[in-house]
């Protein structure tokens, strides 16, 4: 099997172990989960959403949103909660674990109106978990980096969904320029499945990019974490982003991993967290 996914990553730029079972995570004692919550009108359109039962330590708690990865065509909710859910609720944070629609069952820009109807969701029922709606952080790896992020800089006049400010965004290696994936050295097949061939292809794949979004205005505090030997997303997105946005003075940062894959171990999460997590305290998501 590690044969194979390594040839796919080779191939195809992603291993997507599409028929491989998520592992079952011990979720922290004390913790409760409301399961398939639907923020949508589609089956696939639903969240959990996880909270400790132990009283806040001041006040409201601050929320965070999860997208997991699988380049659009692939991947579940379940896949996130070891190395995203675990970390955010032992820190108080509320999180809302989302599910959305994959290529298959819609193509795009489906995924993005559906990240987008989530964070408006969980925005608007914040009070039913005691969330601060000021202090809602949205984060994702790969392509869920990418929905973090869409989620954080579409503004209203790209007429993709609904749009509620969030506190920050967390991004894990996330697509930043989807026409780059579509063509050239950088083509991978997700997203050609993602955006298959049509008319306005490349206008589609622009207007569901982060760097086309870059402004001073209107944008939270975005952090970026990327490997510099990803071979699936390319390193140069991050490094774009997060350049553009400073070249605007947006806030943003980003944490270049060495030597990293398309992925870390736990004890590199361990250390990215505790950076994470003083990035929040520093804008007072985190008190």
């Amino acid at each position: 099997m590690r044969k194979l996914c390594f040839l796919a990553v080779l191939l195809n730029g992603l291993c997507l172990a599409q028929n491989e079972t998520p592992k079952t995570v011990a979720l922290p004692d004390g913790v409760t989960v409301e399961s398939n919550l639907s923020y949508g009108q589609f089956p696939e359109t639903v969240m959990d959403v996880y909270q400790s039962k132990k009283p806040a330590a001041s006040g409201r708690r601050p929320g965070v949103i999860v997208f997991h990865g699988g380049g659009w065509i692939s991947g579940s909710r379940e896949s996130t909660i070891e190395k995203f859910v675990i970390p955010y609720l032992e820190h108080g944070f509320v999180v809302a674990n989302v599910e959305y629609r994959l290529a298959g069952v819609a193509p795009a820009p489906a995924a993005v109106r559906d990240a987008l109807e989530a964070a408006s969701w969980f925005r608007n029922n914040a009070h039913r978990w005691n969330v601060d709606p000021r202090r809602i952080v949205a984060t994702g790896e790969s392509a869920g980096g990418h929905l973090a992020l869409m989620v954080g800089m579409t503004p209203k006049s790209a007429h993709l969904g609904p749009v509620r400010k969030v506190a920050a965004v967390i991004n894990f290696y996330g697509i930043a320029d989807v026409e780059d994936q579509l063509e050239g050295e950088n083509k991978r097949d997700y997203a050609l499945q993602w955006i298959p061939e049509q008319k306005g292809r490349y206008d589609l794949a622009r207007r569901l990019s982060p760097l086309t979004e870059v402004r001073k205005k209107n944008v939270p505090p975005i952090l970026s974490i990327h490997g510099n030997a990803d071979e699936v997303v390319p390193y140069d997105h991050s490094i774009e982003l997060t350049r553009t946005l400073r070249n605007v003075h947006a806030d943003a940062e980003m944490i270049a991993v060495q030597n990293g894959g398309h992925g870390f171990p736990p004890e590199k999460m361990s250390q990215l967290y505790a950076q994470i997590f003083e990035f929040l305290r520093r804008r007072r998501i985190l008190k």
